[in-house]
């Protein structure tokens, strides 16, 4: 594509620089004038220079507007890093914080599901179980219908969107449409205290199919 860009803007240009066909007044020249400036060798040498000029200064100017056309354009289409390394990318609080198990576990009880940044920055559940642990993975609350962040409704013992209605079980398994897919899921590990968010890949263990998001 970047080589068919250079190609057109060439032709254009040189296009544009070719010598002018001479007028019917040019050609009028009286027979005087034409041979003084041909034996001097001043009109055709003048163009062949004013062209070659002309093309260097266009080559000069295109080629680092076409590089800095290009530039992004390539960079466009390098992946970003997710910024968590090999282990995983960290929970964080609302605040930014990383998020430990110590410190979770000390201001959480059995039961609770409150929500972290997680893979991509979404919003993602941590649940402390029996036993004052922490799952061993967490639910994305973005609900797959349109996007809304989905609460948790312990009455219910549900996950309820309140923008259409969808319905998520304990484990982000739909139940309820207009939503089509359950919550996405993310491994959470213990690395040495810190909580770390790495992707589901295999199967969704709700459904026994492939995960959607990965």
């Amino acid at each position: 594509m970047m080589k068919s860009v250079v190609i057109a803007l060439c032709l254009a240009c040189v296009g544009a620089f070719a010598p002018v066909p001479q007028t019917a007044s040019v050609q009028r020249m009286t027979t005087t004038a034409r041979p003084a400036l041909l034996e001097e060798g001043t009109f055709v040498a003048d163009m062949e220079r004013r062209n070659i000029m002309n093309l260097i200064l266009l080559f000069g100017g295109v080629l680092p507007a076409v590089g800095g056309l290009g530039i992004p354009y390539i960079l466009f289409f390098i992946p970003r890093g997710t910024g968590g390394g090999g282990a995983g990318v960290p929970a964080l609080t609302k605040a930014g914080d990383p998020v430990t198990a110590e410190g979770w576990l000390s201001s959480h009880n059995v039961g609770d599901r409150e929500l972290v940044q997680g893979l991509k920055g979404d919003a993602t559940y941590l649940i402390v179980d029996e036993g004052k642990v922490i799952r061993d993975y967490g639910i994305n609350a973005v609900c797959t219908h349109l996007g809304c962040v989905v609460p948790w409704n312990k009455a219910a013992n549900k996950y309820m969107c309140p923008c259409h209605g969808s319905q998520y079980d304990q484990t982000g398994k739909v139940v309820r449409g207009p939503a089509p897919l359950s919550l996405a899921l993310a491994h959470l590990n213990n690395e040495d205290g810190k909580l770390l968010f790495s992707t589901w890949t295999e199967t969704d263990f709700r459904t026994g199919l492939k995960p959607w998001w990965s």
